[in-house]
């Protein structure tokens, strides 16, 4: 579980940093809307994708077979749910949607670039170290004599 939220935090922390960035951009470019589209923007993407990792990390361990499959569905489907954002706040009055879809792609992009680099410097063993590994194994090739 520990590290799981480490995982998490080496994401999030770089999505956030992003996201405080497209808020100042987006408030110097289009106000005080612009900066609130930004910030609503960023929190959504760290809300969707912060679940979907930890649905995923969920389903890793209680079904590691699915793994695959589920990660592919899980992208998909949260992809999906941001353009539905974008398509529902399209012509809202309460923030800026320009600064609003903008912060959404930026933040989902600096997501996906944190998560990429945090596992390829994680440690993943590629053996199971609490497996017994006492025993020689109970099949074996054909025997070659001669």
């Amino acid at each position: 579980m520990r590290n799981d939220a480490r995982s998490l935090l080496h994401v999030v922390v770089p999505t956030a940093a992003v996201g405080v960035i497209a808020t100042v951009v987006s408030g110097v470019v289009a106000g005080g809307k612009g900066a609130l589209g930004a910030a609503v923007g960023t929190v959504i993407v760290i809300l969707f994708m912060g679940t979907g990792m930890a649905v995923l990390q969920w389903i890793a361990r209680a079904f590691p077979q699915l793994f695959q499959m589920m990660g592919l569905v899980l992208y998909t489907v949260q992809l999906l749910l941001l353009f539905v954002f974008v398509a529902v706040f399209k012509n809202t009055t309460l923030f800026n949607p320009r600064a609003f879809a903008i912060s959404l792609v930026v933040s989902t992009i600096a997501w996906i670039a944190a998560q990429a680099r945090a596992h390829m410097k994680a440690k993943i063993l590629y053996v199971d170290p609490d497996a017994n590994s006492g025993e020689s194994p109970k099949t074996r090739g054909p025997r070659r004599e001669g």
